[in-house]
């Protein structure tokens, strides 16, 4: 991500009482995507052929604004924060909650760092530093399966501790409930090796609804860079515990569900209590400024009954050209076939019978 600074070394260190090695700077940077989409088998159920075309808020990257702050406060010790708001280029509507990252931390080359607040969880750090989909994004954001098995991808009332020894990267994170009704607590980490052109990990999160049941996610992949070249493969697991409440679940379906994610629909949606997701992609830089990617996914899904089966592949490809380091435009086409008691979702967000989606986009995306 291209990062602006806007003020510069000094800007927090100007107080009288601040030690004077204190050098601090705060960041500005961000991200403008916009695209438009189109996809078919989008109707409700009876009569799902119709299709959707539609401006979207972000293709390539989920559009953004943030806000970094370091302090070197002498002797390798530095204090950081970070603000990030994530919204939609299309109507300039912020997502909920209004900062997806808000945390503040303390960083030290012999002890490593650990940060405080909403931030990434340990699953979604892994995958992006390891084996993403794409290198320059790390996703599309508007086609991901492997999203959908993240659980959420960030959590909230998290202490997150990550160190770096040579080639190795270990971090842990834990977070609190604090009594709400949906949960929250969660227990995970990770273990990564990069060197050369070699990167790979594992990584485990568990989530704690309300009731005390708990859904547990693993996952393990990597990445060869050659040349020119870029491959990854991945695996990700989700299993949750029986007798989930109706709170559960929705806390369950917000973490499953979506378009992007693959659309699951269908009696079998909800009644699984395992889901598995393969994955194998391919990058090619044709030149410096264009890019080409390919991936597939194949996913399923199973439960204690059999109308929890089901079956889903996803293929995406997308060639990206950077005009400068800040603005490129993309397209990308990909095709979605599933199997079993599982249907798509269409645009009213319930389930339509429909088992097979095309689409594709286009869009131009600015960062600064």
């Amino acid at each position: 991500m291209q990062i602006k600074t806007v003020l510069a070394t000094g800007v927090l260190g100007l107080s009288a009482a601040a030690p004077a090695f204190a050098q601090s700077s705060v960041q500005i940077y961000g991200i403008v995507d916009a695209a438009v989409r189109h996809t078919n088998n989008e109707g409700s159920a009876g009569s799902n052929r119709g299709t959707v075309t539609q401006l979207m808020g972000g293709g390539m990257s989920q559009s953004r604004w943030g806000i970094n702050v370091t302090e070197d406060m002498g002797g390798g010790l530095k204090a950081l924060a970070n603000l990030e708001n994530r919204f939609g280029a299309d109507t300039g509507l912020p997502t909920t909650p209004y900062f997806q990252q808000s945390w503040v931390g303390l960083q030290s080359a012999s002890f490593g760092r650990i940060t405080l607040g909403r931030q990434y969880n340990v699953l979604f750090d892994l995958v992006t530093s390891t084996y993403a989909s794409y290198p320059y994004s790390p996703y599309f954001d508007a086609y991901k399966p492997e999203i959908g098995f993240a659980l959420g991808a960030r959590a909230d009332n998290m202490a997150k501790y990550l160190i770096e020894v040579g080639p190795f990267r270990g971090a842990l994170q834990a977070s609190a409930a604090e009594r709400s009704p949906t949960g929250g607590m969660t227990r995970g980490g990770y273990l990564r090796y990069a060197q050369g052109p070699i990167a790979a990990g594992v990584g485990y999160q568990n989530y704690q609804f309300g009731s005390g049941r708990k859904i547990e996610a693993w996952t393990l992949g990597g990445s060869y860079r050659v040349g020119p070249w870029y491959f990854n493969t991945g695996y990700g697991q989700n299993k949750v515990d029986a007798g989930l409440t109706a709170t559960d679940r929705a806390v369950l379906s917000a973490f499953w569900g979506g378009g992007m994610n693959g659309g699951f629909g269908g009696p079998a949606f909800l009644a699984a209590d395992k889901r598995e997701i393969a994955k194998l992609g391919v990058g090619y830089q044709v030149t410096p400024q264009l890019n080409l990617g390919a991936h597939y996914f194949y996913a399923r899904q199973s439960g204690p009954t059999s109308n929890a089966d089901g079956r889903a592949r996803f293929l995406t490809a997308a060639a990206d050209y950077a005009f400068s380091k800040r603005t490129d435009v993309y397209i990308e086409a990909d095709a979605t076939r599933l199997s079993g008691d599982v249907s798509l979702n269409g645009a009213n967000g319930a389930a339509n019978g429909a088992k097979s989606r095309n689409g594709y986009t286009v869009g131009v995306r600015h960062r600064f």
